[in-house]
């Protein structure tokens, strides 16, 4: 029995809408920064356990303005935090949208995978009798295998 997970209709409106709408969304976060892999592995990072330090070092240094020397961005690692509260509502529910649209992908590709796979049998069992043995081995070379041997021989 053939799967389907999901049937999906998009009209044109509706992903002209959703287009609109990320268009919209990344101007309205034209702030967001995109760092490089080597920048972003270099960095130190806030995980939960730290945002716990963070915060309370902060409400601390805030607390006791006669210990902080000028040279130390207090004001501006308030406005960090302050920044990263507001922002990550918007980031969880962008996660689970995306996670979502990623899901649905799988579910849909899967769906198509499935009938198509099952043609591919039918083809195979039906199509000799039916002029169709150039199509099914056409097909076929999504099943065909090289070997590494065989690869190293075509590259050298």
């Amino acid at each position: 029995m053939t799967q389907n997970i999901i049937s999906l209709e998009l009209s044109d409106g509706q992903i002209t809408i959703a287009l609109e709408a990320l268009t919209e969304l990344e101007g309205a976060l034209a702030g967001l920064i995109s760092l490089e892999a080597e920048d972003r592995r270099r960095l130190t990072k806030m995980g939960q356990k730290s945002e716990v330090f963070c915060r309370q070092a902060l409400s601390v240094l805030a607390q006791n303005p006669q210990i902080v020397p000028p040279s130390l961005p207090l004001a501006e690692a308030q406005s960090d935090l302050r920044a990263l509260d507001r922002l990550r509502p918007v980031l969880d529910r962008l996660q689970r949208l995306a996670e979502r649209g990623a899901d649905t992908e799988i579910a849909l590709g899967s769906d198509v995978m499935d009938v198509a796979l099952e043609g591919y049998g039918l083809l195979k069992v039906s199509g000799k009798n039916q002029g169709l043995d150039g199509l099914r081995k056409e097909l076929s070379s999504r099943f065909s295998r090289t070997t590494r041997k065989a690869e190293t021989a075509t590259a050298g």
